[in-house]
C-alpha cells in the first residue's frame, strides 16, 4: 500500500508498505483524508524531539471501516465512517491512574513517537475508533485538532460569567474559541492574520485583536475594562505568547497552555505570585472532547470548506510542506487524500 514517510529534515517520500494484517481486537479502516498538524511540520523542518526518522506522520483522520476482527462489538459495520483517538496510554503511569490518560507519561501518538496514519490503511485497536454515518470522511479528519481545543476550555474551567482570551487562531484555538463560546463566555480572539480573525468572530468571537496591527495590552484593557482576561488560552507555543498570556490575565484568572515553546522563556515571576495565577497544562484530548466536537460538527455551524486551506494526493505532500513551513501563519488545515 502507499504511505508517505518524513525520512530527514525537509524531505518527504512516498513508499510502498505491506498493508496491515488483521489481529483480534482491531479494526481495519481505509484511509481517505489525513490532516497534517503542527507537529508532522515541525517534523518537516527538524524541529520535533519526539521523533525518530523516518516516520510515517498523521494522526487528524477521516477513515472509513474496512474490515473488524471477530471480537470487535457489533455497532462497528464495513462502510461507517469514522475517526480515530491517536493517543496511547499505559495504565500505570500517575496520569493513567489519576483518570487522565490522555496526558499518559508514556504515551505514543500516531505520527510522532510511532508511525501515524498517512497510508492507505491503517489498523488500530477498537477502542480507539469513534464512528458516525452522520460525519463525512472529510469532516472527520478536522475532529482531533479542534478536540485539543476543547480539552483546553475544560482544563480552564470556563464558564457563562468568563472573559476568555485565545492567542492563536488555528485549527486548535478554533477549538477553544468554539468550546468557549458554546459555554456562554464572552471570547476574544488574538491572531496575526486578519483571515483567520474575521474567521474566528463567526465561530463566536466577540471581539478580535490583530497582535501586529494592534496593542494587544491597550486592547485587552479597553475590552476587559482594566481588568484583564479571566482566562487565557495559549495556542500558539511561542516565548512571546507565554509572556503575553501572563501579561493579560486578570488577577486570580487561569492561564491555559496548549503550545509548548522549543526556547527557554524568561519569566517575571512576581506575577505569578501577585496574580495568584492559576497556570495549567493542556494535553491531547480525551473521547469526551471527541465526542463532543463530533456533536457541534453534527449541527451544521462549522464552515468546514475554510477551514481547510489545500487538499493533496500523498504525491504533493512535499510541496504542501515546504509551502506551510514558508507561509506558517495562512494555513488553517492541509489535507492529504488518499
Amino acid at each position: 500500500m502507499k504511505a508517505i514517510q518524513i525520512t530527514d529534515q525537509g524531505k518527504t517520500r512516498v513508499v510502498e508498505t505491506p498493508k496491515p494484517e488483521l489481529i483480534p481486537g482491531h479494526v481495519l479502516l481505509k484511509t481517505g483524508y489525513v490532516g497534517f498538524c503542527g507537529s508532522d511540520l515541525n517534523t518537516f523542518r527538524g524541529l520535533n524531539p519526539l521523533v525518530k526518522l523516518p516516520v510515517v506522520p498523521g494522526h487528524e483522520i477521516g477513515a472509513r471501516i474496512e474490515e473488524m476482527a471477530h471480537d470487535v462489538p457489533p455497532f462497528f459495520k464495513p462502510g461507517l465512517n469514522a475517526t480515530v483517538n491517536p493517543y496511547s496510554s499505559c495504565g500505570h503511569c500517575p496520569a493513567c491512574e489519576n483518570g487522565r490518560p490522555n496526558a499518559c507519561e508514556f504515551n505514543q501518538t500516531l505520527g510522532v513517537q510511532r508511525n501515524g496514519a498517512m497510508a492507505e490503511y491503517i489498523l488500530v485497536p477498537w477502542e480507539k475508533v469513534m464512528a458516525d454515518p452522520a460525519i463525512s470522511v472529510r469532516d472527520f479528519a478536522l475532529v482531533e485538532p479542534m478536540s485539543v481545543g476543547f480539552h483546553a476550555v475544560n482544563r480552564a474551567q470556563v464558564t457563562d460569567i468568563d472573559t476568555v482570551m485565545v492567542i492563536g487562531c488555528g485549527m486548535i484555538g478554533m477549538g477553544a474559541i468554539v468550546r468557549a463560546a458554546l459555554r456562554g463566555a464572552k471570547v476574544i480572539a488574538v491572531d496575526v492574520d486578519n483571515k483567520k480573525l474575521r474567521l474566528a468572530k463567526r465561530l463566536g468571537a466577540q471581539y478580535t485583536i490583530h497582535s501586529v496591527d494592534e496593542n494587544l495590552h491597550e486592547r485587552t484593557q479597553e475590552i476587559t475594562r482594566q481588568r484583564g482576561a479571566d482566562v487565557i488560552i495559549e495556542a500558539v507555543g511561542r516565548p512571546e505568547t507565554y509572556i503575553a498570556s501572563i501579561s493579560e490575565v486578570a488577577y486570580t484568572g487561569r492561564v491555559v497552555y496548549i503550545g509548548y515553546a522549543k526556547e527557554r522563556i524568561p519569566f517575571d515571576t512576581q506575577y505569578f505570585v501577585k496574580k495568584e495565577v492559576n497556570i495549567k497544562g493542556s494535553r491531547n484530548a480525551t473521547p469526551a472532547d471527541f465526542k463532543a466536537v463530533m456533536e457541534y460538527m453534527k449541527k451544521g455551524g462549522l464552515p468546514v470548506e475554510e477551514l481547510i486551506t489545500a487538499v493533496h494526493p500523498p504525491e504533493e505532500a512535499q510541496t504542501a510542506l515546504e509551502k506551510w513551513s514558508a507561509h506558517p501563519s495562512e494555513v488553517f488545515r492541509i489535507l492529504i487524500r488518499f
